[in-house]
């Protein structure tokens, strides 16, 4: 398809393809990246500013936490509070004369307010010491305190009674801690009231909604005033934080996709925890991200389009040219060398037309010298062939033939067997064969009654070392072939399958006719060679030029069949060490010889 589109369209498309669509895939995916990037560092911004706030938290807290230690203690306050008052003048004096709850309130702006609470019915409420009444034991901050030692810190809900005043109210985060003494069955209570306006002002400055809320689920603190006294549920989030502990959630806030951020805080010596909520809407985070990433997103299609239109210019300009010289072109297929080309400019396509002049004018005297040249190599390509392939024939070591006789030799003075005359009419066929090599072709059944007298010979030599099958299709005895082209194989089995191996090495050679060619294979079970010694052997059989010392009989053999049937007719060698070898090809069936 590409082939077949025009050039200026090429340009188009592979300006779309390889720079529009990347270009926009990666503004894209930038624009991805900081939106996340924004939202990371939200995240990580909200999560630092919880670790602040904890530790503000916790100094603000430990004020409270100290008054109470020092009241747990104190033996005036004791005093006071455990006396039996016989009557309102003793106790109004014992009530101004102990300013340790003023003073404490004024000096520490976290405070809002102290009271105690004591089953002492001599006691008047004076807004910060009272007796312990029915309606105070029913509640459920008196409950928890005075049911488990230790720091609670709850927020407290309720309204207090002050004399016939109902105005005065708690709702305050407060620390509330259980107070025993001896002379009561009932432990008194402490209640240390934290100053609002405190805890809210270390949140205004906050860039998200941000809450503290108690174990109750009250919101105690918060960066909108409106919400403290509150609980979570009123807060409309869609998960439930009393069973988070900490973390970053993903939910819906109110109807909107917000981030919550949660963490905990156990203040000194508490048994309480606080949470530290933080809260914030995605599209808050992401709308100036967003702005920016549209702006750019234009920025980047206007440039694209500028860019494309420039790209379509240049395109028909250049494809303009083109079609001109190539109009040159077709009158010089069309045989005309007469030709000129008046292609105007100094680019590659100028170039290309001053190099098309230059070709016109010394093509006629190229085609002469090209016609000569080539029928010059052509002959001298057969010639070297035909010597080649002489040489080649001629090259086959008979080394086997010398130790054969020196075998026979042996035998014949150790022992004389019939079996003998047999290997010296087998050697004598050998050798007789060798002398004819100098024949072009010959037949098949030629060819394995060479191959079966040399395993003959070799048997006799190597004995039970040696076990042999020849597995022949009588339908190929007349098929002609490159003459020794098997009988090497065959020895290379038998010489180096029996190197390193102790035992009978068998040795198979197989000739099969298919229908549209013949198969031969030579396989053993010898020694084998190791992949690394198969690759060079591999390499030395394909090298054009010999070398001292390589596999003589493989490498003429392949580069014979090769010569003569093509580059897919060559060896092909298998080897595993250890298991053995085999070599195979093979040759068409009704094919003569590449000259």
């Amino acid at each position: 398809m590409i082939n077949n589109m025009k050039l200026k369209y090429k340009f188009i498309l592979f300006y779309i393809v390889v720079v529009m669509i990347p270009v926009l895939i990666i503004g894209i995916a930038l624009t991805g990246y900081f939106r996340g990037a924004a939202l990371d560092r939200a995240i990580d911004q909200a999560t630092n500013n919880l670790e602040k706030i904890k530790s503000q938290m916790a100094s603000k807290l430990r004020v409270p936490t100290d008054i109470s230690n020092l009241l747990y203690f104190d033996g005036d306050f004791k005093t006071l509070v455990t006396t039996q008052y016989p009557s309102i003048l003793e106790l109004t004096k014992a009530y101004i004369n102990f300013t340790d709850f003023k003073d404490y309130i004024l000096q520490y702006r976290e405070l809002s307010n102290i009271r105690f609470f004591i089953d002492n019915q001599t006691l008047v409420d004076n807004m910060s010491i009272a007796p312990l009444t029915p309606e105070i034991e029913s509640r459920s901050w008196y409950q928890k305190v005075v049911g488990t030692k230790g720091i609670h810190w709850l927020y407290i809900p309720d309204k207090e009674k002050y004399e016939t005043s109902e105005k005065g109210t708690i709702n305050k985060l407060s620390l509330i801690r259980q107070v025993p003494y001896s002379e009561y069955k009932k432990p008194g209570v402490l209640m240390v009231q934290v100053n609002p306006d405190e805890l809210n002002g270390m949140l205004y400055q906050e860039p998200f909604e941000t809450l503290i809320t108690d174990e109750q689920g009250y919101i105690t603190a918060a960066k909108n005033p409106e919400l403290v006294g509150t609980t979570l549920d009123s807060f409309d989030i869609d998960i439930d934080l009393s069973t988070k502990t900490k973390g970053v959630f993903r939910t819906m806030v109110k109807g909107e996709d917000s981030y919550v951020i949660v963490d905990e805080m156990t203040p000194s010596f508490s048994i309480s925890q606080l949470k530290v909520i933080t809260v914030f809407e995605r599209s808050s985070i992401l709308s100036n991200a967003n702005k920016v990433s549209v702006l750019g997103l234009l920025i980047i299609v206007g440039v694209l389009l500028v860019a494309l239109v420039l790209v379509y210019t240049i395109s028909l300009l250049t494809t303009n040219r083109l079609l001109r010289l190539s109009r040159q072109l077709n009158q010089v297929a069309l045989g005309n060398l007469n030709v000129v080309s008046h292609v105007d400019g100094t680019d590659e396509i100028g170039q290309l037309s001053r190099q098309f002049n230059y070709m016109v004018g010394s093509i006629n005297q190229l085609i002469a010298q090209v016609i000569e040249s080539n029928e010059k190599n052509n002959k001298l390509e057969i010639a070297q062939r035909e010597i080649k392939l002489k040489m080649m024939a001629s090259q086959i070591h008979p080394h086997f033939l010398f130790n054969a006789l020196e075998s026979i030799r042996m035998n014949a003075h150790l022992k004389g067997e019939k079996e003998i005359a047999n290997i010296v009419r087998l050697l004598g066929k050998l050798m007789r064969k060798n002398l004819e090599v100098g024949r072009e072709r010959a037949p098949m059944k030629e060819e394995i009654e060479m191959i079966r007298s040399y395993l003959e010979i070799q048997k006799f030599r190597y004995e039970d070392r040696l076990m042999f099958e020849i597995d022949f299709d009588a339908k190929a005895s007349d098929i002609l072939i490159p003459p020794l082209i098997i009988q090497p194989l065959v020895e290379n089995s038998v010489v180096h399958g029996l190197e390193n191996k102790e035992g009978t090495v068998n040795v198979r050679a197989s000739v099969v006719l298919s229908d549209d060619e013949i198969q031969v294979v030579v396989a053993d079970d010898g020694a084998g060679m190791t992949e690394k010694r198969l690759s060079e052997i591999l390499a030395v059989i394909d090298q054009a030029e010999e070398e001292q010392r390589s596999r003589i009989g493989l490498r003429n053999v392949h580069q014979r069949l090769v010569l003569y049937y093509g580059e897919e007719h060559g060896l092909i060698i298998t080897s595993e060490e250890g298991k053995g070898t085999t070599i195979s090809f093979s040759i068409p069936r009704d094919s003569d010889f590449r000259q």
